[in-house]
């Protein structure tokens, strides 16, 4: 014990000497870490790309892809394919991203670092996009300020949504500017750090503008003066203003494959029992389209069907067997029950039942989500990574899509049919199927009739695991005409998130405003105000979707 005590007394000895030679603020720094006020932007940046591009991934390839109907799901499918959300779709994610993005901007600020600069402001852009996008009024002026204390900024007020995208716009205009030299004007781009276009600010640029784009279309609704003057504007210098125009410049991210969480989320190589795989199944809603236009981009995103189904009258009663890998079934055994026969690609009905599994005969139906008679994702999503697994956050294709609607709005955005084609092109191209452009778009369906139902359609499918930007489109279109399944839980699709619990408890007062801003509806009633059926600002008035 004395022993112990004597080593006691010299380590404090040598603690206090240790201490009396240091100044304080040289004491306060973490030796393992680094100080937010001296961080390099390029140990931020790779945070906000690839977090980004995961949240994209994760809401339009999973449960706002069931609710434009890309895909539905056979086992634990309430949220995916029946809207039971409830009032815990937190934001918080969003908000960490922000403050990342935004300690990137100020040290960017900080040591003059231009290019980090304008990518920090279309980051901040896009995830505040979504943000407004997804909830409505949301904190946006004084949202990222916690840090100053006083109430204002800890209960933070909710800005309109008009406020946020006019904010976004501008921050994108500022973006574009500081984007704008050549690559060899920057210092300190380091190109491994920037998942998206590898240091490259002309690419940042082209994501600028067309960010623009996406936002001038989404308010054109409530501002079409705003919305037609500021693609005009674009439109009519092509040299200042440049854009995503082909698939080269999309702004993707690759998955790194290297764990669960930077691999692609229906992976089977982390996820070994395979359930978030097997329980995603192509959309009937979806599928039906594709096949009658003989869409090559459907034998990329689907398997075929393992074991097709066949009803032959002319077999004795109670028949059901399988030949040469087909199931046969005489009519007594399918009664009324309605069934998909197509040999090669089955989809899953949305919101077919309450028990989603067990459609199309299967022999098996449960929680275990195994199906032969419906087709499962290709077998490309079983993988962590590849050259198809990618983050889609904006692509030429979109671009393209948004123009062709300005034409036909009779803007002066160039060519309607162009750019419809060349959405397709694009689309297909992102896919590697730029070889069958010219069969597909010769297809009945694809050949462009310039309506805006074919044009917002072709979109909608384009937006494969990026369902979000479909969303919104059906959200302010009511295109395509989707109709909710049996057993979802109201008869129209959801126009929104729920505020979620922890703003209504902790910032009541500021979150019971925003919820009084938003319209009921016939299908919200029941929730209240804060609804998934609630109409915020961008479609009071314009009545639609529905």
């Amino acid at each position: 014990m004395n022993n112990i005590l004597k080593k006691s007394a010299v380590l404090t000895v040598l603690v206090f000497s240790f201490f009396s030679c240091k100044d304080l603020t040289e004491l306060n720094v973490n030796p393992n870490g680094v100080q937010p006020e001296l961080v390099n932007p390029n140990l931020v940046l790779p945070t906000v790309l690839s977090e980004t591009g995961k949240a994209v991934v994760n809401l339009g390839f999973q449960d706002i892809a069931g609710v434009v109907q890309h895909t539905q799901k056979d086992a634990w499918f309430s949220s995916h394919n029946d809207y039971d959300w409830g009032g815990d779709q937190s934001w918080t994610p969003y908000y960490d991203l922000l403050r990342n993005n935004d300690l990137l901007y100020q040290r960017a600020v900080a040591m003059n670092l231009e290019y980090h600069q304008g990518v920090a402001l279309v980051m901040k852009s896009m995830i505040f996009g979504l943000i407004t996008d997804i909830w409505g009024d949301a904190p946006y002026t004084n949202g990222l300020k916690g840090e100053q204390g006083g109430a204002d900024f800890i209960t933070p007020k909710y800005d309109d949504q008009q406020t946020i995208y006019t904010g976004i716009l501008s921050d994108l205009d500022k973006a574009a500017t500081l984007l704008s030299k050549p690559k060899a004007s920057y210092s300190s781009i380091v190109e491994n750090t920037d998942f998206y276009y590898n240091g490259d600010p002309a690419k940042w640029q082209k994501l600028a503008n067309s960010l623009k784009l996406r936002y001038l279309m989404r308010i054109s609704a409530k501002q079409p003066d705003v919305a037609k003057a500021g693609i005009e504007k674009i439109m009519a210098n092509p040299t200042q203003y440049p854009i995503i125009d082909d698939a080269s410049a999309d702004a993707t991210m690759a998955y790194a494959g290297n764990n669960s969480g930077d691999s692609w989320p229906s992976n089977t190589v982390y996820d070994v029992s395979g359930s978030n795989y097997r329980r995603l199944k192509m959309c009937t809603t979806l599928v039906k389209p594709m096949q009658a236009t003989n869409d090559p981009r459907l034998a990329v995103w689907a398997k075929k069907v393992e074991i097709p189904l066949a009803v032959d009258a002319t077999l004795p009663a109670g028949t059901d067997k399988i030949v040469n890998g087909i199931r046969y079934l005489s009519p007594d055994k399918v009664g009324t029950t309605a069934i998909d026969t197509d040999p090669n690609y089955v989809g899953l009905p949305p919101s077919v039942s309450q028990l989603p599994s067990g459609y199309n005969f299967n022999p098996t139906p449960g929680q275990t989500s195994y199906n032969p008679h419906v087709s499962y994702l290709n077998e490309i999503y079983m993988q962590a990574k590849g050259t198809l697994l990618k983050a889609r956050l904006m692509s030429a294709a979109e671009v393209h899509f948004i123009l062709a609607e300005a034409a036909q709005k009779g803007w002066a955005a160039g060519d309607a049919k162009t750019h419809y084609e060349a959405a397709i092109k694009a689309s297909l191209t992102a896919w590697g199927l730029t070889s069958s452009y010219n069969t597909f778009i010769a297809q009945k369906g694809v050949a462009y009739d310039g309506t805006l139902a074919q044009l917002i359609g072709q979109k909608w499918i384009a937006s494969w695991t990026n369902a979000t930007e479909a969303w919104f489109d059906y959200r302010r279109t009511g295109l395509p005409v989707l109709t909710p399944g049996p057993a979802a839980k109201r008869k129209a699709l959801p126009l929104r998130f729920y505020y979620m619990r922890d703003e209504l408890n902790l910032n009541k007062t500021n979150s019971g405003a925003a919820i009084e801003k938003l319209e009921t509806t016939a299908n919200s009633q029941s929730d209240g105000k804060n609804s998934a059926w609630s109409k915020g600002w961008l479609v009071q008035g314009t009545g639609k979707p529905w």
